[in-house]
């Protein structure tokens, strides 16, 4: 990973912030790329001070002009991007008839064509000659469904076929695409008013644990990919 550029969208977020920081402590540069940009910096300081190099931009996922202004900065002042880790997102767990169409469509807005948006845009500032990757994060929300979860599990299950279609249409080409399957993992979505869930924090998946999976991925050798793993916290096991 040494001078390897890394940019996490949605790093402002658990997961993003604790993969940033597995990726700054392995020597890569990384881009934090956040809505909350002063969030995003206060990491990018922590990744600095501890010896790494990282770098914040702020950018809205769903806004076309704002992600190319991102990718279009970190080519210009970085170079070429090696890995993308899209790491942003929003959840809804609510009884379907109870939920408000406008936050149906700011989470299918935001985890559907945001990742589109994304993706379509860094692929494009990405090296062309050497191996590259792309992460995502389906979740188990976009392989199993649950109670109360239809606009979330619809948002994620596009997800899945986004990434899916995407491995079978660049299969000639040099960039690697993982889909990480998360059940339950202790971040700030479940503080969000929008998820009627009761958890227990204790119980879950840390974003640590989640970033040392993600730095496996990007780092599987050149002749394999990791495509598709799922993790739950073993209270959650199926049977």
């Amino acid at each position: 990973m040494k001078s390897k550029i890394i940019l996490i969208v949605g790093g402002s977020g658990g997961i993003g912030s604790a993969t940033a920081k597995k990726f700054g402590k392995e020597g890569a540069k990384v881009v934090l790329a956040a809505r909350n940009k002063t969030k995003a910096e206060e990491i990018a300081k922590e990744i600095n001070d501890n010896g790494g190099e990282a770098f914040a931009i702020e950018t809205d996922a769903t806004d076309p002009t704002t992600v190319e202004r991102m990718a279009s900065e970190i080519e210009n002042q970085l170079g070429k991007i090696d890995v993308l880790i899209n790491a942003f997102g929003q959840g809804i767990i609510q009884p379907f008839m109870d939920i408000d169409p406008a936050d149906a469509k700011e989470i299918i807005d935001v985890n559907v064509f945001g990742t589109f948006l994304v993706t379509q845009t860094v692929m494009k500032h990405m090296k062309e000659d050497e191996p590259t990757s792309v992460v995502m994060f389906p979740g188990t929300m976009g392989k199993y469904v649950m109670k109360n979860a239809s606009v979330y599990a619809a948002s994620k299950f596009a997800i899945q076929g986004f990434a899916k279609a995407l491995i079978e249409e660049q299969r000639r080409g040099k960039t690697k695409f993982s889909l990480l399957y998360l059940g339950g993992v202790d971040t700030p979505f479940w503080d969000d008013d929008r998820v009627n869930m009761k958890v227990k924090k204790d119980m879950m998946l840390t974003t640590e644990e989640v970033a040392d999976a993600v730095f496996y991925a990007v780092n599987q050798p050149s002749g394999s990919v990791l495509n598709e793993v799922v993790i739950q916290p073993e209270s959650h096991q199926l049977v």
